[in-house]
C-alpha cells in the first residue's frame, strides 16, 4: 500500500478507526483531502470517502493454472466470455474467491478487466483470485483441453443441467460463462466439451451472469465435497 486518501467530510466511525490503525501499523501515509477532489481520484460511482493506492495486481500465466495438477489437486477454473460490466466482473470474482476457484481467465479484447468499480464490487477478491488475460479465449480453451482440463460452458438452451455434471465435476474443469443476453460466442461454444444450463422454473429465461456464477461454482463445490 502506497497511500490512503480520506475525505475531510467523513465522520469518525469504527471502520475508519480500523483503517487508520492498520495504516499506522503498516506505516502507510494517510492524507485528508476535499471530498470533491477524492471523487475525481476515485473514478468510480459513489465512492465512500476512502481511497487506497496499492501496487499493481500481478497477472498469472495460463500454464500456472494447470501446473501441479494431480490426482489430489484438480484445477477448478472460470473463463469469462464477453462480460463488459465491471460490477458483474467484481461480483464474479467475489463468488470465485468464496468457492475456492483456482483462477479466472479473461479475454484481452471485448471484455472488462479490473477497474475501480470492479474492485469495489469484488470487495477485496481481486487481491486473492489469480487472473490471466489471454489474447483469444477459444485458443486458451484449446490449450486447457490439451492439458487435460474439461471445458464446461454455461448456456441457456443446453439440454443438460448443471446438476447433471456428475463425476465430471470431480475432474480438472474450466467453467465458461457468457454475458447475459448474448451468452457464449460461437467459437467458445465449439471449444466446450459439454454445455449445461441452470434450470429456470419461473417466467424469466436466464440469470444475471454474476448470480449464475455463484450457483454454478457452488454446485461444483458441492459435488467435490460430497
Amino acid at each position: 500500500m502506497h497511500e490512503i486518501l480520506i475525505s475531510e467530510e467523513l465522520d469518525e466511525n469504527p471502520v475508519m478507526s480500523d483503517i487508520l490503525e492498520l495504516a499506522r501499523d503498516q506505516r502507510v501515509p494517510v492524507r485528508k483531502i476535499a471530498r470533491r477532489e477524492l471523487e475525481r481520484e476515485a473514478r468510480s460511482e459513489a465512492p465512500q470517502g476512502v481511497i487506497a493506492f496499492a501496487q499493481e495486481l500481478s497477472e498469472s500465466d495460463l500454464a500456472d493454472f494447470v501446473a501441479g495438477s494431480s490426482a489430489k489437486k484438480k484445477p477448478f477454473l472460470i473463463a469469462v466470455d464477453g462480460v463488459t460490466d465491471p460490477g458483474n466482473l467484481g461480483a464474479i470474482l467475489r463468488s470465485c474467491d468464496g468457492a475456492g476457484v483456482d483462477g479466472v481467465i479473461l479475454p484481452k479484447h471485448r471484455a472488462v478487466h479490473v477497474t475501480p468499480t470492479a474492485a469495489k464490487s469484488a470487495a477485496g477478491a481481486v487481491e486473492y483470485v489469480p487472473m490471466c488475460i489471454v489474447g483469444g479465449l477459444p485458443t486458451a480453451l484449446r490449450q486447457l483441453k490439451e492439458a487435460g482440463v474439461w471445458i464446461v460452458g454455461l448456456h441457456d438452451s443446453a439440454d443438460k443441467s448443471i446438476f447433471d455434471l456428475g463425476d465430471l465435476a470431480l475432474e480438472p474443469i474450466c467453467l465458461v460463462l457468457g454475458a447475459e443476453g448474448p451468452g457464449l460466442s460461437r467459437l467458445v461454444r465449439e471449444r466446450c466439451d459439454v454445455l449445461v444450463s441452470i434450470p429456470m422454473l419461473g417466467s424469466l429465461s436466464s440469470l444475471n451472469v454474476s448470480a449464475a456464477t455463484a450457483l454454478a461454482t457452488y454446485e461444483i463445490v458441492r459435488a467435490r465435497r460430497a
